[in-house]
């Protein structure tokens, strides 16, 4: 009889893997209130890398930390229509407090962009106060209807980035920046995750922003999935808070602002875009656990080996993890560790000690082979390099070889269900185009210039629109 698999197949049924994996490799669990979660430490270990990762491309744009309350004045909520309309089903609001009625309700968190603003209005003063550029590490809240581990919870974590400007091109100048130098270089070079650069349209862009600019990626299952989003505010925000400054010719001039976010959905996208049968595949320039090192048998000489190569490892400036747990079943620690998606097994056993060589079993491209112990330090920073690569390659070639160039809605929604991405000219969709994509659970994920590049304007000649199911 065959054994069952640790994972449901991901060609029988995406979702459930997905649930699985996230279990079994100890990610997160459901929290006790509906659409909350508990992040695990493992989980935590790769949302604390992709902050660490995240944090130092902030601060190289100038930017800097801050920490602004959880709970918001209900009536900011009223200063900026479209914000509001866009956000009010998602609200969870305070009533009571302290055992009273509160004498107004506070809003908890779905963004800062109203309570910044109440304080950006207070600090700006001057053209020298120009450009404010803030950012804060947080928790918001967004009462979700169908949540999903990561990809749709009630409570999620995230880095917020607000920023104020004397110019409109300095503000577009920077959410650009945002958007390319901190988020897709991110997304690319630490995640290994292809992404498409893009325009949202009017439709799908964040409420009362004049433009959102998004990086959107293709999914194991052929589905687009939102991966962080840069905003061009303008000043409908400045104009709520009347957040002015005086100009070097002595006028009073509202600010021009930007807003972007990132979250711990990032997670949820690098499950399913590297995960396979098997568990994850985390790339190793993110991973908290680059290399494991483990001792198969309880061997006291087996045991200074591995602890001496993890010492070894660890002055090369690698993630090392020694797993000498050897209480514990050799083959069930090896396949928590594969279910983990740890780039690098080194296995040493007492024959292994005898003929100098350590098993090296490699996670991503798969396969074991004996090597030198001798030899480990200086191969594993190539081969981590190689894997890193092979992941952002295989990510690619999914996205390319899964989207089709169509002409018609019809071209587009059998593309889309049918598990792949379409290219359509926006000329011949159209929002009324993107309205009949929405019948079938088709959305226009964002807009692109013919030659791949984002486009400066909505209607721009020659708009591309990737179409796509998402989650």
């Amino acid at each position: 009889m065959a054994k069952a698999p640790v994972l449901t197949p991901r060609a029988d049924d995406f979702p459930r893997w997905y649930q699985d994996l996230i279990t079994k490799a100890e990610l997160a669990d459901n929290g006790p209130v509906r659409g909350t979660m508990v992040i695990r430490p493992y989980g935590y270990g790769l949302w604390e890398r992709m902050q660490a990762e995240m944090d130092a491309r902030i601060k190289e744009t100038g930017t800097q930390n801050a920490y602004f309350p959880l709970l918001i004045p209900q009536s900011y909520f009223a200063k900026e229509a479209e914000h509001v309309e866009g956000f009010a089903p998602e609200l969870a609001v305070v009533t009571h407090g302290g055992g009273k009625e509160l004498e107004e309700p506070a809003v908890v968190r779905p963004t800062s962009e109203m309570i910044i603003n109440d304080y950006f209005s207070k600090w700006v003063q001057s053209y020298r106060d120009l450009p404010l550029l803030i950012n804060q590490w947080a928790n918001v809240v967004r009462w979700e209807l169908r949540p999903r581990l990561f990809l749709r919870t009630t409570e999620f974590l995230w880095q917020e980035g607000h920023t104020a400007h004397a110019t409109y091109e300095d503000a577009r100048d920077f959410a650009a920046h945002i958007h390319r130098e901190v988020y897709e270089d991110f997304m690319v070079n630490v995640l290994a995750m292809d992404s498409v650069p893009g325009r949202k349209t009017v439709k799908e862009r964040f409420a009362g922003a004049l433009n959102t600019l998004t990086l959107e990626a293709m999914m194991g299952d052929g589905k687009a999935l939102q991966l962080a989003t840069s905003h061009e505010l303008g000043q409908n925000f400045a104009k709520a808070f009347n957040t002015r400054y005086l100009s070097k010719d002595g006028r009073q001039e509202l600010v021009w602002q930007t807003s972007w976010g990132s979250t711990t959905r990032m997670i949820g996208a690098l499950v399913m875009t590297h995960g396979d049968d098997n568990g994850l595949r985390v790339p190793p320039r993110l991973a908290s656990v680059q290399a494991v090192v483990l001792a198969i048998k309880g061997d006291d000489a087996v045991l200074a080996k591995v602890r001496e190569i993890g010492d070894q490892l660890k002055a090369a400036g690698i993630r090392v993890h020694v797993d000498d747990r050897t209480d514990t079943p050799f083959g069930r620690r090896a396949v928590d560790w594969e279910l983990k998606g740890v780039p690098v097994r080194i296995e040493v056993g007492p024959r292994d000690l005898e003929n100098g060589t350590a098993m090296l079993a490699r996670r991503i491209p798969g396969g074991k082979e004996p090597v030198a112990i001798d030899s480990l330090v200086r191969l594993l920073p190539t081969i981590l390099e190689e894997d890193q690569a092979l992941l952002l390659t295989q990510s690619r070639e999914r996205r390319e070889s899964r989207t089709s160039d169509v002409s018609s809605i019809e071209e587009a929604v059998d593309a889309a269900t049918a598990g792949g991405w379409a290219r359509v000219p926006w000329a011949a969709l159209g929002e009324e185009g993107e309205a009949k994509l929405g019948e079938h659970a088709v959305t226009v994920r964002c807009l692109v210039a013919e030659d791949g590049s984002v486009p400066d304007a909505d209607d721009a000649p020659g708009n591309v629109a990737i179409v796509a199911r998402a989650y």
